[in-house]
């Protein structure tokens, strides 16, 4: 999800002497900086991987082309952070936490030497892994899981050294569609197989089903409902087709993973940190690890609190971490400053679709146990007579007898995916529908129709909360 791309920039005041350890894994990015004050820090940070401060979420856009190098992705180097009085440990993993005692045990990767150090304030922001199925085949060659910039060279050689053009992409998440748009355009044939009704499984059935019907128009072939059961190799080992229960085979020259992320906390578990449902460290406000006042912890590898349902849930993204980063930086520099949780908003495209949402599904208000009613329209991005204008789908809930916004979910051309900000300010905002109506939103033919369709939506939300009555 981009890594924590932000961590230890607030200027504060700590005693002299002190030592911070910033404990992330590959993808992550360290771009710590030195904190000043009445006295200063020495921050260490270990990183197994061998690059830092890169943008994981631009991968794909790399694998597709659309990126041109690598290096396009890299924000700060390990020498850029060196220069700026951070001991940077690249190729060096972190195999226990020691919170009683204050230490950690450190592996260099090269040498297999360990070595405990102490720590007078811990940073964990090991983040998350991708989900690698344990089934047959799963670890050959030619399967990939798309989260670090080695990830995704190994990705693009495995494509260059393939005898085909077929690829199957596994699960049809985020990550799922962006590669097969990537994967569409360096020429192969597609297919994303996934267990659910629709792609998309952060939408609703109903608005998942816009996503596959345009994907399958893009001509990339989405079969649902479908349980992967292995993949299949070659004399070589290499993967030549998935396998499904249904006792079909998918060919395949290259398998990518798109099932999506869990939280990387086996360290925080084995030393015993508190961790909620999804298995994400449980942090207070200020990113603090509840019941351990020297450890903080942010990024993918954290639980935050969704503002909506008013409980915590795992929601691996750059923004957010970016943020923590800035929260974590004041608190152990002796400063205050606080994360008050997320409304859950999230974008993405694939080829010419673009996709968003906020807030609640369907499946969450009635896990949250709210009562509400829905509102979905279909408009244009911009006035109707406009060249070019794109059709874009807008769902909105909200709950019954009070009319707050509850989630908004969008589905549509260009333009479509970033109107869902304004939902998002709402959200957070906790207005209503019928407040929502009255919102002075910019208009001109080239950027909307009169009413904008996230205004049709939230009128026709007013209209379904009325006729719900209490």
């Amino acid at each position: 999800a981009g890594g924590f791309a932000a961590a230890l920039t607030a200027a504060g005041t700590g005693r002299d002497g002190d030592s911070l350890f910033y404990l992330p894994p590959s993808p992550p990015p360290p771009q710590a900086r030195r904190l000043k004050g009445a006295g200063e820090l020495e921050i260490v940070a270990f990183e197994r991987g061998r690059f830092t401060s890169y943008s994981a979420c631009g991968i794909p856009y790399w694998v597709g082309g659309l990126v041109a190098e690598r290096d396009d992705l890299i924000a700060r180097t390990p020498k850029e952070h060196r220069a700026r009085a951070i001991d940077l440990r690249t190729r060096t993993e972190v195999v226990e936490l020691d919170p009683a005692g204050s230490r950690v045990r450190a592996r260099d990767l090269d040498s297999g030497s360990e070595s405990w150090m102490h720590y007078d304030k811990l940073v964990l922001a090991t983040g998350a892994r991708p989900v690698r199925p344990r089934l047959p085949g799963f670890g050959a060659q030619g399967v990939h899981g798309i989260q670090t910039l080695d990830d995704g060279r190994r990705l693009m050689d495995s494509l260059e050294r393939a005898r085909g053009r077929r690829a199957v992409v596994v699960g049809a998440g985020y990550i799922g569609v962006e590669m097969a748009e990537a994967l569409k355009l360096r020429g192969y044939e597609v297919t994303v197989l996934h267990r659910g009704e629709q792609p998309m499984a952060t939408l609703d059935p109903d608005m998942g089903g816009l996503v596959h019907t345009a994907m399958n128009l893009m001509g990339i072939r989405t079969v649902a409902r479908t349980e992967v059961t292995g993949v299949l190799t070659d004399e070589a080992g290499r993967a030549r087709a998935v396998a499904t229960a249904a006792g079909e085979e998918y060919p395949a020259d290259v398998v990518v993973l798109g099932i999506g992320v869990e939280p990387r906390t086996a360290l925080a578990r084995a030393a015993g940190l508190p961790l909620g449902s999804s298995g994400g460290i449980l942090t207070d406000l200020s990113m603090r690890v509840r019941g351990h006042g020297n450890v903080w912890a942010g990024g993918d590898c954290v639980e935050v609190l969704d503002l909506v349902a008013g409980r915590t849930r795992h929601v691996p993204l750059g923004t957010h971490a970016n943020k923590h980063g800035q929260v974590i930086g004041s608190g152990v520099g002796g400063g205050y400053a606080t994360f008050p949780g997320v409304v859950g908003t999230a974008v993405s495209k694939v080829c010419d679709l673009e996709i968003a949402r906020t807030g609640l599904r369907e499946r969450d208000a009635l896990e949250a146990g709210l009562r509400f009613v829905t509102a979905t329209v279909t408009s244009t991005n911009t006035a109707g007579y406009y060249p070019r204008a794109a059709e874009m789908t807008v769902k909105m809930l909200a709950e019954r007898r009070t009319g707050r916004l509850l989630g908004v979910q969008i589905v549509g051309g260009a333009g479509a995916a970033k109107r869902v900000d304004v939902a998002a300010v709402a959200l957070t905002a906790g207005m209503t529908v019928d407040q929502m109506v009255s919102l002075d939103l910019g208009y001109a033919p080239p950027f909307s129709p009169v009413w904008d369709p996230v205004l049709v939506a939230a009128r026709k939300a007013v209209s379904a909360v009325r006729a719900a009555g209490v």
